[in-house]
């Protein structure tokens, strides 16, 4: 059974991330990895063998616990997410993206390009309004220097998730992203498809534990890691029902859990929520926040550098 249950928070545990913030000459370069995985309701994940999350929650903190946006559906959700702001300021409040605020509420991949234009920024996706103009989307904007998009329509949702983690581990193992976003969408249309959150449900998340171990086992192969300040933040866009269902206003589809794992990683605040993931990703890579962004989001698991 996995770790990830019960309330967790979870201490700090060097043994995984060791490597990842012990720089020889200077101060290691921040770095951030953001991972999406669709449609995770916690106290399933908790039933589920994720040993590699286990670990990341090992060297890091976890919640079960934390709440995501109204209505609970993927557009709201990674919108809220990757934005740092609640559905009323960044307008979405379904998959059709209809009234849509990104000029004003932009990703956070595309707040860095605005911001440090020399930093790398990488997405890889398989439900496409995150990534293309699909559904009025992208969520995620074309300045962000490169995207691996994959159609999970298409291909089959196991499958496209396996080719963009391929695509994920041979970017962050042989490239320089600074800033990275992975999405494995697999989970939620399985559920979906069985109309439960059961074994096969269970064993989608499994699945997207393993590719997840993939990525780990990318950056630890870096060659430059040891200059280097990983954070990786780990988190999701809504829960679901038992029939597989979701977009309500019920704990069982508001409540997410959220992961951050690296060497500085703090203890969390009493709440957490989806808005958090764009703003500690900000804040980790040390951009102050300006009040004029309106971000409703709070750094959660690491600290306001001075």
């Amino acid at each position: 059974m996995s770790l990830l249950g019960g309330g967790h928070r979870l201490g700090f545990a060097s043994a995984l991330l060791a490597g990842f913030a012990c720089g020889t000459a200077g101060e290691p370069a921040p770095k951030v990895l953001m991972i999406g995985i669709d449609g995770v309701r916690p106290d399933i994940l908790s039933s589920a063998e994720t040993p590699n999350l286990d670990r990341l929650a090992q060297s890091g903190v976890f919640t079960p616990s934390a709440r995501t946006s109204f209505p609970s559906v993927s557009g709201p959700g990674w919108s809220s997410f990757l934005t740092g702001v609640w559905p009323d300021k960044h307008g979405v409040t379904d998959n059709e993206f209809h009234g849509k605020a990104y000029d004003r509420f932009p990703d956070v991949l595309t707040r860095f390009e605005s911001l440090q234009p020399e930093l790398v920024t990488y997405a890889a996706a398989d439900w496409l309004p995150l990534v293309t103009e699909d559904h009025n989307g992208p969520v995620i904007s074309d300045a962000v220097d490169r995207k691996f998009v994959v159609d999970g329509y298409q291909v089959g949702w196991a499958a496209a998730d396996s080719m963009l983690v391929d695509d994920a581990v041979r970017t962050l193992a042989g490239e320089d992203p600074d800033v990275s976003f992975v999405y494995l969408g697999n989970p939620d249309e399985v559920s979906h498809g069985s109309g439960s959150i059961g074994p096969e449900y269970v064993e989608a998340l499994e699945r997207a534990d393993r590719q997840v171990g993939r990525l780990m086992e990318a950056l630890r192969s870096r060659p430059t890691v040891g200059d280097e300040h990983w954070l990786i933040l780990v988190s999701t866009d809504h829960g679901r029902l038992a029939d597989g269902g979701h977009g309500g206003d019920t704990p069982e589809e508001r409540t997410i859990f959220y992961l951050a794992s690296g060497a500085s990683v703090t203890a969390l605040g009493d709440t957490v929520a989806v808005v958090d993931v764009a703003v500690t990703a900000l804040v980790h890579m040390g951009v102050p926040i300006d009040p004029s962004w309106a971000l409703d989001g709070r750094p959660a698991g690491v600290q306001v550098r001075p």
